[in-house]
Formats: C-alpha cells, sequence, structure tokens
C-alpha cells in the first residue's frame, strides 16, 4: 500500500512587491533554483514552499502590473503575511517611488507586528563588487559559469548610472515603520533589513532570505504553539469522504 500523501501546511507566509521589471521572480527563482533566468512579467501572483530547517515557509511572488485587476489582488495576497519584501531597481528612481505610492498601501492586511525588507536589485549593474559569482550560488543550470570569489575586481566596470543609493531605502524602511505605527524600540534597525542584491549574480540574495527567516522565527513558534496540527493527510479526508457519501451516490 502507498504511503499516505501528506502536505504540509506552511508554517509562515512571506510575500515580494514591487514594480514591473525590476526582478522579483528573478530573485526568488536564484533562491530557490540556484540560477538566473529572465522571466515574463508574472500575472497575479506565484506560490512557492521553501523548506527551511523543519519549518515550511511559503513565498508569494506577486504581479507588479499597474493596471487596476492585477494591482487590487496585492492586498489579498499581503493578508496574514509574517514579512514582506519591497523590491525596487536600484538603476530606476520611480521603482522606489512606486513602494510608497502605490504598494505600501496593501500591506495592511499583512499581521500587526509584519517584518518589511526594502530591497534594491540589479545591483550588478551599478557596482562591480555585486558582479562577481560564488561557487555557492551557481546551480546546475549555470554550472558551467566560472565563479571567481577570489577575484576582488570583475572583468568589467559598470557604465549605468545608480539612481537609488543605500540610505535612500532606509529612509524609505524609516517612513514605513511610522506609516505602519511599529515600535521602533523593538523593529529591527534600518542598517539591517535594507539590501543591495543582484538575481543575475547571487549578489546578497540568500543574506536576504536567511535574515528574514531567522527574524520571523519567533512568529513560527508562537503560531505552532496555537495550532497543533501542521499536517494535513490527504488519503484520511477522501476515506472519510467515501464514507459519509450516501447510498444513492454510489
Amino acid at each position: 500500500m502507498p504511503a499516505a500523501r501528506k502536505m504540509r501546511k506552511p508554517d509562515i507566509k512571506m510575500v515580494i512587491l514591487g514594480d514591473m521589471n525590476v526582478g522579483k521572480t528573478s530573485l526568488l527563482h536564484r533562491y530557490t533554483e540556484r540560477s538566473f533566468k529572465d522571466t515574463l512579467s508574472t500575472v497575479g501572483g506565484a506560490f512557492f514552499l521553501k523548506q527551511w530547517g523543519p519549518y515550511n515557509i511559503s513565498i508569494w511572488d506577486t504581479a507588479g502590473n499597474s493596471r487596476e485587476q492585477f494591482h487590487g489582488l496585492g492586498s489579498m495576497y499581503c493578508r496574514g503575511a509574517a514579512a514582506i519584501i519591497l523590491t525596487y531597481d536600484v538603476t530606476n528612481w520611480q521603482s522606489l517611488l512606486q513602494l510608497e505610492e502605490r504598494f505600501l498601501s496593501l500591506t495592511d492586511s499583512a499581521n500587526s507586528d509584519c517584518l518589511f525588507a526594502v530591497v534594491g536589485n540589479k545591483a550588478d549593474l551599478t557596482d562591480s563588487y555585486a558582479q562577481v559569482v560564488t561557487p555557492e550560488d551557481v546551480g546546475p543550470e549555470e554550472s558551467g559559469i566560472s565563479a571567481a570569489p577570489s577575484c576582488p575586481t570583475p572583468p568589467h566596470t559598470p557604465t549605468i548610472h545608480k539612481q537609488v543609493h543605500r540610505e535612500d531605502a532606509m529612509a524609505l524602511y524609516n517612513r514605513i515603520i511610522l506609516y505602519k505605527t511599529l515600535d521602533e524600540g523593538t523593529s529591527p534597525l534600518a542598517e539591517k533589513m535594507c539590501f543591495e542584491t543582484s538575481a543575475k549574480t547571487g549578489y546578497n540574495v540568500d543574506s536576504l532570505f536567511e535574515t528574514l527567516f531567522e527574524l520571523v522565527l519567533p512568529s513560527i513558534i508562537q503560531k505552532q504553539a496555537r495550532v497543533k496540527s501542521p499536517t494535513v493527510c490527504l488519503e484520511d479526508y477522501e476515506e472519510e469522504g467515501r464514507k459519509k457519501k450516501p447510498d444513492c451516490c454510489t
């Protein structure tokens, strides 16, 4: 008899928000698949599961489309979120402004103690240190790419102007804390929650997700203390449904 199929309920929920073409899907693909892939714009939202130690974390990748029917879904995806990643493009100042003007209000449906990270992607286009691909960032799909962790200077110098600096992101983070009326004394400092990343090279991507996972750990423990049954056995439900089915339907 085959083993029972069990679907593990997510212990915690995270959401990635940001404008179109800032690289939200590429960031998630880099972290989960260890590779970079140019992707089409996400329509609606996509759901990913990440096993982190004994915990199951769901990560929602949302559309950055400005069309109202897609944008309105963001609030639904943020409902019950324990952490939200607000993503912008370091070469596009407007993408940072959009986080505050369009996306921040969507987070009102998140948990009251929700954590926020402000992430500037595409750092490899503006900063030479973000261009180096390290071995741990290379998955099977990119096994042919030469990694040079010992080489401090990549082979070419960035030519694209950096429009958003980390200080700008930190200022936004501090405004988010005020907007959400979170306790500044207990909330993580901006220095810890503002990242510059490159989905293309993997720069800082692991650090982003692992930092958030560690910070949401207390929420996971509290939730598990309230809910004792984190697993659903699908075969048990199917068997119970067959038993309850009336004779006229057999």
